[in-house]
C-alpha cells in the first residue's frame, strides 16, 4: 500500500501545468494534498472526481484561495474529521483525518511561521493543539499516521544551509523541539529512519531564487508513523522527479500485513 503526500501550492496551477497527471503515475492508494488554494467549486472536474477514488476536501472558510487540503483514497474511510477543535485553526482548512480499518491517517498543512511574531506563535500553538488532538485519537487504541507540510526542518541534515537559517522560522529551536517531542511520543519520522545518512534530500525549494536548480532545499514534508505500525513501513521516498510546485511529493509504502 502506497501513501503519497504533496504540497501542491495551488491545485489549479498544478493541473494547468500538466503535473496533476504525474503524481498519479506513483499509483497511490491514498494521496494527500496540502495548500490546494481553492474552493472545491472552482477546481477542475478532473481534480474533483478521480475514477476509483473517494475524494475529500477541506477548503476552510477564513479566506478564498488560501490553505486547504484534499485526500483521495481507493477505499472509503469509515469516518472523517475536518477539525482539531479550536476555531482559529479550523477555519483555515488545514486538516483531514481519515479513519481506516487498520489505522488513522491525518493529512495536515501546518502553518508557516513567517510574517512576524504573531504568526510564529500561531504556528507553535497549532503544533501543540494538533499534537493534543492526535494523541487523543491514539489514546482510543488507534494506530496513527500523520503527514504533510510540517514547515520545519528537524536537523541540520534536513536543509542545505543550516547555519544561515538558525534564526529563521522553519529552523528555530522551538520549532525543532516540537518535532523532538513528536518523536519522543513514539511517532517515527519514516524517511529519516529508513535513510539515516542520506544528505541533500529535500522536499521544498524557494521558487524566487530558483533554488531547486541548485538543490538548495529543505526537508519540511514528513510522514510520521506510530511506532506500533512502523514495522509495516517498507519504503520511504522523496519524489524529486515530479515538478509543478515549490514542493515535491513524498511517499511511504506499507507491507501487505493487514488492510486499510
Amino acid at each position: 500500500m502506497k501513501l503519497v503526500s504533496w504540497n501542491v501550492n495551488g491545485l489549479r496551477a498544478v493541473h494547468r501545468k500538466g503535473n496533476w497527471k504525474d503524481v498519479w503515475k506513483l499509483e497511490p492508494d491514498v494521496l494527500c494534498l496540502q495548500e490546494i488554494k481553492a474552493d472545491v467549486a472552482d477546481l477542475p472536474d478532473e481534480t474533483k472526481e478521480v475514477t476509483g477514488y473517494t475524494a475529500l476536501f477541506n477548503e476552510g472558510s477564513s479566506k478564498k484561495g488560501y490553505s486547504g487540503v484534499a485526500l483521495y483514497a481507493k477505499e472509503s474511510p469509515e469516518t472523517v474529521e475536518y477539525k482539531i477543535g479550536e476555531e482559529r485553526f479550523d477555519v483555515e482548512g488545514r486538516i483531514i483525518t481519515a479513519y481506516f480499518r487498520d489505522f488513522v491517517l491525518s493529512n495536515v498543512y501546518f502553518p508557516n511561521g513567517g510574517q512576524g511574531p504573531e504568526r510564529l506563535q500561531y504556528k507553535l500553538d497549532f503544533y501543540d493543539t494538533f499534537l493534543s488532538y492526535i494523541e487523543s485519537v491514539r489514546s482510543t487504541g488507534k494506530k496513527v499516521i500523520f503527514c504533510g507540510d510540517i514547515n520545519t526542518a528537524h536537523e541540520e541534515v534536513d536543509l542545505a544551509r543550516p547555519k544561515e537559517n538558525e534564526k529563521n522560522t522553519g529552523f528555530l529551536p522551538e520549532e525543532r523541539a516540537w518535532i523532538d517531542e513528536v518523536i519522543g511520543l513514539g511517532y517515527v519520522d519514516a524517511y529519516r529512519t529508513l535513510h539515516p545518512h542520506k544528505t541533500d534530500a529535500y522536499s521544498y525549494w524557494d521558487l524566487k531564487t530558483r533554488a531547486r536548480d541548485r538543490n538548495v532545499g529543505w526537508r519540511i514534508d514528513y510522514f510520521f508513523v506510530d511506532q506500533a505500525l512502523f514495522q509495516r513501513v517498507s519504503d520511504a521516498r522523496i519524489h524529486t522527479e515530479i515538478f509543478g510546485s515549490d514542493h515535491c511529493p513524498i511517499s511511504i509504502e506499507l507491507g501487505n500485513k493487514g488492510q486499510i
